[in-house]
């Protein structure tokens, strides 16, 4: 089986969001993809069964649990891919095409409606001035008062595991010329401490700034140590979702 490593979200190596990806000659055992997960140590791998004809059947495993939707590992196994697929999805049907190096995927949105604070978010965000909180499907949504302070956040993974669902996306307005949105994302119950550059999460981030910035295409930054941008437009209950990727490692699972 080949195996890949590839940065998505970046036009450089060593940059932007490693994902790894394995591609399947037939379906493959959950426990075996799982434990090659846990191998690779990424926020996440893709397996990708290359099947004759139609939609290919992609999943996503992090190092402890498979998640229902992945963009940087989606990025990743189109690339390899050479950019114009269609996969087959536990979120349905997802389409990727490429131009001019750039791949844009169409993911489900994924709108988050406001709620209160709760305790282990005040506990793991400290230094964030709280705006805004919202629960989308997959994660909480927190709206600091500046990117400075989405910069400078030193969060409490141990208080942010207690919250409920997959994960944390702090976020404020761009502060760079040109930069419409910036963000961080944590999943310590998922075993990833801070995501690089979350594709997936960018579903939310689309739909929560789009109306308030008043326009649909917006450029985001992660602002993570590694680092990535996304190209993101909001086109009602889907949003477009682009980035470059640049493949670091190419082997063979013997096992």
């Amino acid at each position: 089986m080949r195996i890949y490593v590839v940065d998505a979200f970046t036009d450089r190596a060593f940059a932007g969001n490693p994902a790894g990806v394995v591609l399947l000659d037939e379906p493959a055992d959950d426990h075996w993809m799982q434990s090659v997960a846990a191998e690779m140590k990424h926020a996440e791998t893709a397996f990708v069964r290359l099947a004759d004809d139609g939609p290919l059947p992609l999943r996503w495993f992090t190092p402890v649990a498979e998640v229902d939707l992945c963009g940087h590992a989606t990025l990743a196994a189109a690339h390899v891919l050479a950019g114009d697929r269609t996969f087959s999805t536990r979120s349905g049907l997802l389409t990727c095409t490429s131009h001019e190096g750039w791949v844009e995927m169409d993911f489900p949105a994924d709108p988050a409606q406001p709620i209160e604070i709760t305790t282990p978010l005040r506990a793991g965000l400290p230094g964030v001035t709280v705006r805004a909180v919202a629960q989308a499907v997959s994660d909480v949504l927190v709206e600091a008062a500046s990117a400075a302070e989405v910069r400078a956040l030193r969060p409490d993974h141990a208080a942010l595991s207690e919250v409920p669902g997959r994960g944390v996306i702090v976020t404020a307005p761009g502060d760079r010329p040109g930069l419409d949105v910036v963000s961080r994302c944590f999943y310590p119950s998922y075993g990833v401490a801070e995501d690089s550059v979350t594709g997936s999460a960018h579903c939310t981030l689309a739909s929560w700034w789009a109306p308030r910035l008043g326009r649909a295409e917006l450029l985001a930054e992660q602002a993570s140590p590694r680092g990535g941008r996304v190209r993101a437009t909001l086109a009602g209950d889907r949003v477009r979702l682009a980035g470059q990727a640049v493949t670091v490692l190419a082997g063979e699972l013997i096992v």
